[in-house]
């Protein structure tokens, strides 16, 4: 997939010329006209699948991001930290527009995917998040057995091929196969937390997307099912371009290529204050703000 749409990857497709894009249930439109785009921070970045131009984002009257500006890197992975109630999971969601489910959110400014703004009134945002897929912090498999969980999305799709082949390959990539292929059709439920959380990372990726969107996906998790989930984000890095947010500054330091840090001042609005290389971000990171929260001064 490396620099190329991968087989069996849908382009996004329009709505009718012209459509507006609503936010859900609230007829309040989820996109103004986006002012001039700022230069993205970090243009270095190799091979970006995401850039994310001058973001600004709304519940209501209160504004929860400000002026966000980031490329993410193809088949790598990409941490989102800092403390709580900085927007780090508002950000996440705006890659693949789950906020539009949330009444009177608003959004301006640009999120490119593969070089198509996924905010652009042509874009159905139900095509969106068939390529761009998400694992919540919280393991949430459905009360239906394991095999009918990695193949819901894949059904309601229209997938067309071998299913039990499509259910295998994904277990397997999720490192899951070995551990329950004698009883695919028990419920879902029944499996451990890291066996419940990977069973979910199986579902997202039986669709074939683009990106995986990860929010916190091991902090519900005790240490052993967390090098679990970790070593099997560095696996599937290969194929899939990854975001995750975490709390957690040992993991991103482990698992990920690039670091945001975000922080939110007295405003409570959410700015990115630096990324790059994680390398860069915990060994010389350039604000004496990342400094200080890396190090555990404050947050």
């Amino acid at each position: 997939m490396v620099g190329t749409i991968p087989e069996g990857a849908r382009p996004l497709p329009q709505k009718a010329p012209g459509a507006p894009l609503m936010s859900s249930g609230t007829g309040t439109p989820i996109a103004s006209p986006a002012p001039a785009a700022k230069p993205p921070i970090d243009v270095d970045v190799p091979d970006p699948i995401v850039e994310i131009r001058d973001f600004d984002l709304w519940y209501g009257k209160f504004q929860a991001l400000e002026g966000v500006s980031l490329r993410v890197p193809r088949n790598q992975i990409t941490a989102l930290i800092g403390p709580s109630g900085c927007g780090k999971t508002t950000l996440l969601r705006s890659i693949n527009r789950m906020n539009d489910l949330i009444p009177y959110v608003r959004a301006r400014g640009e999120i490119a995917v593969d070089g198509r703004n996924i905010y652009d009134p042509g874009v159905d945002p139900v095509e969106v998040r068939r390529v761009i897929g998400m694992v919540f912090q919280k393991p949430n498999p459905f009360p239906k057995s394991i095999h009918q969980n990695v193949a819901f999305g894949a059904r309601i799709n229209g997938y067309r091929g071998d299913i039990d082949e499509l259910v295998e390959r994904a277990l397997k990539q999720a490192a899951l196969w070995e551990e329950v292929s004698d009883k695919l059709s028990e419920s879902g439920l029944t499996l451990s937390g890291g066996q419940q959380q990977r069973l979910c990372i199986a579902r997202a990726i039986a669709v074939s997307p683009d990106i995986v969107l990860m929010d916190e996906p091991c902090s519900a998790l005790d240490p052993i099912a967390t090098q679990r989930i970790e070593d099997l984000m560095r696996r599937l890095a290969e194929d899939y371009t990854i975001v995750i947010v975490t709390h957690n500054m040992q993991q991103a330091a482990r698992v990920s290529d690039r670091t945001a840090f975000m922080l939110a001042g007295d405003d409570r609005t959410g700015r990115l204050i630096e990324y790059g290389t994680t390398d860069q971000i915990f060994s010389t990171p350039r604000d004496e703000r990342t400094e200080a929260y890396i190090t555990g001064r404050f947050g």
